[in-house]
């Protein structure tokens, strides 16, 4: 019995539905079948508006670690920069911390979780 078959009846899968099929149907839209589930997770999100920052907060409150794409709201600086410094903010009040990756992404990171910011000398 190959991989395939197994995997599909390990999720009651019926011989006339392809594992193709079933993969990509709307239920597993958030389900990983390959892992177990984590503690924490590595989340990307894009900053759209502001109302992504309540996503954030979320996030890093449930302890998932926040790659955050700025691209989207790089054309608007004056509201970039207050939108960032509000979760600078409240990532400090968490006692997480804040990183720039480059000039579009920032790594914020939940309580307890500090990025080590100086690069070792080689």
């Amino acid at each position: 019995m190959g991989i395939l078959q197994r995997l599909s009846k390990a999720l009651g899968i019926s011989r006339d539905m392809d594992i193709e099929e079933y993969m990509d149907t709307v239920e597993l839209e958030n389900v990983d079948v390959l892992h177990e589930a984590a503690d924490f997770y590595v989340k990307p999100v894009a900053l759209e508006s502001e109302e992504d920052t309540k996503v954030i907060e979320n996030e890093l409150r449930q302890r998932n670690i926040i790659l955050l794409n700025l691209s989207p709201m790089s054309r608007n600086t004056a509201k970039l920069k207050s939108i960032v410094a509000n979760l600078k903010g409240f990532v400090t009040k968490i006692d997480g911390d804040i990183a720039r990756i480059d000039n579009d992404k920032i790594l914020l990171t939940p309580a307890k979780v500090k990025i080590v910011k100086s690069r070792k000398k080689a």
